[in-house]
């Protein structure tokens, strides 16, 4: 595996590497998409919402993917670079006999239904698959989340069933679909 995650692109996308100079990037997004994202992530304190508090976010993230623990992306549209229109991260990256991660994603509310983040799934799966060598990822999205779960069902995930109350979103515990895709490659 890496050290270091690369940047990932496409015609459309850039996606960089976790670092700390996104912080004030990273606020903007956040803290427009707040309330849009409350409903799908689990409470967040105020200083999350801070330069200081995206700053810590964003030295963890470096921290985990030096440690080859996780890689996480932002992702900035070529036609506008400036701006951050989401994330998306490999976690709790395992190898031995495993050699799984665990997908997550997020898009600004503005992003939506324009094939962005649909996008960035397939690039982040094909470097998980090529590069690091995994087997495979699994992504695990709320029932009434319906535009995530086309997300991965459009990048070739299946569902494995129903996790109950598998994590706890905005403070309740919410059953979530458990969708996976292995490298048919190996």
């Amino acid at each position: 595996m890496l050290r270091q995650c690369p940047v990932l692109e496409d015609d459309r996308l850039r996606l960089v590497p976790a670092e700390e100079a996104l912080a004030p990037r990273c606020v903007e997004f956040y803290i427009r998409n707040r309330d849009f994202l409350s409903p799908f992530e689990p409470k967040r304190p105020p200083a999350f919402f801070t330069l200081e508090g995206q700053q810590q976010v964003l030295r963890q993230e470096q921290q985990a993917a030096q440690e080859q623990k996780a890689c996480r992306f932002y992702l900035e549209r070529k036609s506008c670079p400036q701006e951050l229109i989401g994330c998306i991260g490999l976690n709790e990256i395992v190898r031995g006999a495993f050699y799984n991660a665990f997908l997550g994603y997020k898009m600004d509310m503005r992003c939506q239904n324009n094939g962005y983040m649909t996008d960035a799934v397939h690039l982040v799966v094909q470097y998980a698959f090529k590069q690091l060598g995994l087997h495979r990822i699994e992504a695990n999205i709320m029932p009434r989340n319906k535009a995530s779960l086309r997300v991965v069902e459009k990048n070739g995930f299946v569902s494995e069933g129903l996790a109950r109350r598998y994590l706890k979103i905005n403070g309740v515990w919410e059953d979530h679909i458990h969708m996976v895709k292995l490298n048919e490659a190996e």
